[in-house]
């Protein structure tokens, strides 16, 4: 890659860190912001599921704005992701709360396929794994530093200091976009451009399986997401700093993973690496209540379950980018939006879980799982078949 191209890579990685630490902390910190709300548990899991329909939505603006340029996609989303966390510092209780996860997680949802669209249009395709893997470092960096900080800053400001940082992090952000990232404006693109290439996608099976590969994925990983903090916590009584080193553990298995993904999958295969991953992350659900029977066993446990998960995910991002080439913003946004919906399932199903404990939602995780794998030999089938769409 150019000098310009790595700076842009360093930029967009350092930005998904400040996203993605908005979006994860909620998971290890559940309890905390329980808490210091004043509202149930269960509520707050209800909250977190209403959270990913953002994700649903957030694409479908990004294809709205997608003649405008891609820099003005990415600033949008980083407009809405700072007005999130600046109302939790000017209003701290539960509406607010609520706001800010759905305006920082549509901020999010919008910057993604912007950023995506704008590296596929610059990176060629046989090192595109590589860039797309070095951008994905900021959905770990944000449990190997970011969430370590707010739980830092949890442990001795209160609650509601992690909002303070992440919305200075969100101004910084804003600036970096505004004066190093170029706009890019696609006049091709109009009206019966996007209702054409959604009607094809959702014509070609291969596509239709991909979205399902992502989505099913997406909702096993949820159902322990979504309960490994309160697991930790009242299993073993761990506290906030511990959660956060717990956090980290994570992050780094998460590294790991996108360090593995764009070392081999360019060279083995994007398909062939998303079957290894899914079939590896359904052996680490299995075993997941059998490690965790002490806490050095569950952090081993969340360890292979995070590094299985986070090679998988990031495997299925270049897979899908060439599935559909005459509608690669469109299908890439769709992507994202079926990952949300299978987020939102997948917390939806945690609801019911918890009665159960770590293996109901292990159970569950091999299951969501067990369907991605279908959906992936349906995509591979079909792409042997002559299928064809409008062009």
């Amino acid at each position: 890659m150019s000098r310009s191209l790595k700076i842009r890579s360093v930029i967009f990685a350092f930005i998904r860190t400040v996203f993605n630490t908005m979006f994860r902390m909620v998971y290890p910190f559940l309890p905390v912001f329980s808490r210091g709300l004043g509202v149930e548990l269960t509520s707050l899991s209800l909250t977190i599921t209403s959270r990913q329909t953002m994700g649903i939505i957030g694409p479908f603006i990004a294809i709205l704005l997608e003649n405008r340029g891609r820099k003005i996609g990415m600033l949008t989303g980083l407009g809405l992701f700072t007005t999130g966390v600046v109302l939790v510092v000017v209003w701290p209780v539960y509406p607010a709360f609520i706001i800010a996860l759905m305006l920082t997680s549509l901020g999010k949802y919008m910057f993604d396929p912007h950023m995506q669209a704008l590296l596929g249009e610059q990176v060629p395709y046989e090192h595109r794994g590589l860039a797309l893997a070095i951008t994905e470092i900021g959905w770990s960096a944000s449990f190997i530093v970011g969430i370590p900080l707010m739980g830092l800053l949890i442990s001795r400001n209160g609650w509601m200091s992690p909002f303070g940082a992440l919305s200075f992090l969100g101004f910084v952000s804003m600036v970096l976009v505004l004066k190093l990232i170029p706009n890019t404006l696609d006049d091709r693109i109009f009206w019966s451009d996007m209702r054409r290439n959604i009607i094809n996608m959702f014509h070609y099976p291969p596509a239709v399986a991909g979205l399902l590969v992502g989505a099913s994925v997406s909702a096993a990983n949820e159902v322990i997401n979504l309960i490994f903090g309160v697991w930790l916590e009242d299993s073993f009584g761990l506290q906030i700093m511990a959660l956060g080193g717990a956090a980290a553990v994570i992050g780094i298995s998460e590294l790991g993973g996108e360090t593995l993904m764009g070392l081999i999958s360019d060279r083995f295969g994007k398909e062939r690496s998303v079957g290894v991953g899914l079939v590896a992350n359904c052996i680490s659900a299995a075993i997941f209540p059998i490690l965790g029977k002490n806490i050095s066993g569950a952090v081993i446990a969340l360890f292979l379950f995070y590094i299985t998960f986070e090679f998988t995910l990031v495997s299925i991002i270049p897979m899908m980018s060439e599935i559909m080439p005459s509608a690669r913003v469109t299908l890439m946004a769709f992507n994202i939006a079926a990952i949300s919906l299978g987020r939102s399932i997948g917390a939806l199903a945690t609801t019911q879980l918890y009665k159960f404990g770590i293996w109901g939602s292990s159970i569950t995780a091999i299951g969501f799982n067990l369907l991605s794998l279908l959906a992936l030999w349906w995509l591979f089938v079909s792409k042997k078949i002559s299928f064809e769409y409008v062009e």
